[in-house]
């Protein structure tokens, strides 16, 4: 396996040639702090002079690589666009029509101005003519499937104990606002404040609506969402996949919530015909809305569904509600002071609408085979590496380990775009008719999400597209998926040394393949089945691990009052460090035994671990901080950067880190996982 190995990472090396132009560094040393010295605060030392000179544009809520890298991927997917809404051949039903004219529809803002809240009319009739609660479970399922969330979702994905088939879940719902902590913790001034103004907000648009009690429901929403807040899971609840596993057959759910009409609920959905049971996440949740809702007044519940109903189109309607929904959403909850020019906003529509079609013309234009293939070469190496590190764990059995292997061998890594395009064809989208657009969109999403029943998984679907900035570890399909628009400087950078890239990409690849191997991912096989295939000593052992690292990140605070969460960060905060350390390994393999060549004064660990501390340069607003930390499975970034450094012995090595420096941790206290 070692020649196997050493072969694959031969291939992607890519070490100068007398004859070739010498690789950079990859690293932006015009950003290093001197002042700060690296042993104390490797992020500030990094990234303080981009930190000192860096603002956050005036239509963000932080900025950063993985932000600046988005947009500066906007005006290539503009272009794409503008020329599909120019193109005078193209075909009625083509991809180019329907993103040329769902363009066109958002970017006619006379249109839209003189329309109000004409779109809507149809939609508030159906609420506003709702006689008695009975009609509720028909309308709470017409709404979802024209996109608007009610007090629960219905959903359809694969049955998490039987991976090779879809199932029907449904899930607690229905708040307004990012967390129920915003509605429920009177100590925290900032979130009492927010939920404050939500209330005025709630008023204004549905005043906007035509509501002349507007006040009233305003009062009657925010009321019934903090009742909602009381009994719905936290974060941390959700994150274990096997509380939120109960199977139920469709007949006992009135055992669970007598009062309400599920069996109507779920043929309204579309879905009742295709299942005779369903996935219910949180059961306590659904037993205390079913008392919420005897006791709740059917006009409460009207104003909710308006409410509902209306802040989801408002971005799609006049000026009034798009500001004032920027008003509160943008400015208020993430502290935005300038809305998005309108073209970028319309770019988010086609890629919300139309992913896949606009996707499949940026690969065309923006993402070379080359870079495809050596991605390729280096998800192998990290895989590679992460099979020897399985079988030199100490804390792990021989038994384990094997069901370890065997799980790693069946990961399927998928690069750039997907094999099998989306099908749009069913999807009707008008120049002239935005609302109807976005309306028709949400339903396509809805059938096609629910046409899944009864079918074979579709293994060839992605969850994100090709020009998302970012990527993925599914459980259920056991692949790691890495989209086109990732692969760029800083995370990959052609032009660079190896090691920024094993720092940067390499570790982004171990990140999303230790993901299979988390807290929550280690709880599926192979196969996505949800199984315990770990020996109680081991499930301890890693126990054990995990615990300190809770405790670790427990410890950082990016705001006075406010810490990171170590149980919600936890999945994330071991991809972190076990993904830096397979990189860290495989990396030291691609060398073959040769000593890494000295690039601006920096060895080739350095240049690893700062590549990968370059990654994570960012700054946040306040309100967006405080919305990171409540919600936010992921750490602040300059935790990321240094949280995970301190437990990297090869860190310490690399940068001379000695008993009292700022960034040292004893050997004993270091979190080693993988």
């Amino acid at each position: 396996m070692s020649t196997l190995t050493l072969g694959l990472l031969t291939a992607f090396a890519h070490a100068a040639e007398p004859s070739t132009p010498a690789l950079s560094s990859g690293i932006e040393t015009q950003y290093i702090d001197p002042a700060v010295r690296a042993q104390d605060d490797f992020f500030l030392h990094l990234n303080g002079q981009w930190l000192k000179s860096a603002e956050i544009p005036a239509d963000k809520s932080s900025w950063g690589s993985f932000a600046k890298l988005r947009d500066d991927t906007l005006p290539q997917l503009r272009a794409i666009v503008e020329a599909a809404q120019q193109d005078k051949n193209k075909k009625a039903g083509s991809d180019a029509q329907k993103i040329g004219d769902l363009y066109a529809s958002f970017m006619d803002e006379k249109k839209l101005d003189s329309m109000g809240i004409k779109p809507l009319t149809g939609e508030l009739s159906a609420i506003r003519s709702l006689k008695d609660k009975k009609g509720l479970p028909a309308l709470i399922a017409h709404l979802a499937q024209i996109g608007v969330p009610g007090p629960y979702g219905v959903y359809v994905s694969q049955d998490a104990r039987e991976s090779t088939k879809y199932a029907v879940g449904i899930s607690q719902g229905g708040l307004g606002l990012p967390d129920r902590d915003y509605y429920l913790k009177k100590d925290d001034a900032k979130l009492v404040a927010v939920l404050a103004k939500y209330q005025a907000h709630v008023e204004t648009m549905l005043k906007l609506a035509g509501d002349k009690n507007a006040a009233a429901s305003a009062q009657a929403v925010v009321a019934l969402e903090t009742a909602l807040a009381e009994v719905q899971w936290t974060k941390v609840e959700n994150r274990d996949p096997v509380k939120r596993y109960n199977k139920m057959a469709i007949d006992k759910l009135a055992e669970l919530a007598p009062g309400y009409d599920w069996k109507h609920a779920l043929a309204a959905a579309g879905v009742a015909s295709k299942t005779d049971y369903v996935i219910v996440n949180q059961p306590s949740y659904l037993a205390a809305l079913d008392k919420l809702m005897a006791q709740t007044e059917l006009s409460s519940w009207k104003a909710y569904l308006e409410w509902k109903l209306v802040r989801d189109a408002a971005p799609y309607l006049s000026k009034p509600f798009a500001d004032a929904n920027f008003a509160f959403y943008g400015t208020v909850v993430s502290g935005v002071t300038e809305q998005e020019p309108r073209w970028k906003r319309g770019v988010h529509l086609v890629e919300s609408v139309l992913g896949e079609s606009l996707g499949k013309l940026y690969v065309a234009q923006h993402f070379p085979p080359a870079r495809k293939a050596r991605m390729e070469a280096l998800v192998k190496n990290l895989l590679a590496s992460y099979q020897q590190s399985i079988d030199t764990l100490d804390w792990m059995s021989a038994e384990t380990k094997k069901e370890a292997q065997a799980k790693l061998a069946k990961f399927t890594p998928k690069i750039g775009y997907p094999n099998k395009w989306r099908d749009y064809s069913r999807l009707a989208i008008s120049r002239g008719d935005l609302a109807g657009n976005t309306l028709r969109a949400a339903h396509f999403e809805y059938r096609r999400m629910v046409d899944k029943l009864g079918k074979p998984v579709d293994r060839e679907e992605w969850g994100m597209t090709p020009q998302t900035v970012n990527a993925y570890y599914n459980s259920g399909k056991n692949e790691i998926v890495f989209p086109a628009a990732i692969l760029q400087p800083p995370f990959f950078d052609a032009r660079a040394d190896d090691a920024v890239n094993y720092g940067a990409i390499g570790a982004v690849i171990g990140h999303e393949i230790s993901h299979g191997f988390d807290d929550k991912g280690s709880q599926s096989d192979g196969d996505g089945n949800l199984r315990d295939w770990w020996s109680k000593a081991d499930r301890a052992n890693f126990k054990a691990k995990t615990d300190a690292l809770v405790k670790q990140y427990n410890g950082y605070s990016p705001l006075p009052g406010y810490h990171v969460n170590g149980e919600l960060t936890l999945g994330e905060n071991i991809a972190d460090n076990s993904g830096i350390a397979i990189a860290y390994k495989a990396y030291k393999l691609s060398l073959g035994g040769k000593a890494a060549p000295v690039i601006d004064g920096l060895t080739g660990d350095q240049r690893f671990y700062m590549g990968f501390g370059q990654v994570w340069r960012s700054k946040m607003r306040e309100q967006q901080q405080i919305v990171q930390i409540k919600t936010d499975p992921h750490s602040p970034g300059q935790f990321r950067a240094n949280g995970t450094m301190m437990n990297q012995n090869g860190f310490y090595e690399a940068f001379d880190v000695k008993r009292g420096d700022k960034m040292y941790l004893a050997p004993e206290q270091r979190v080693i996982i993988w």
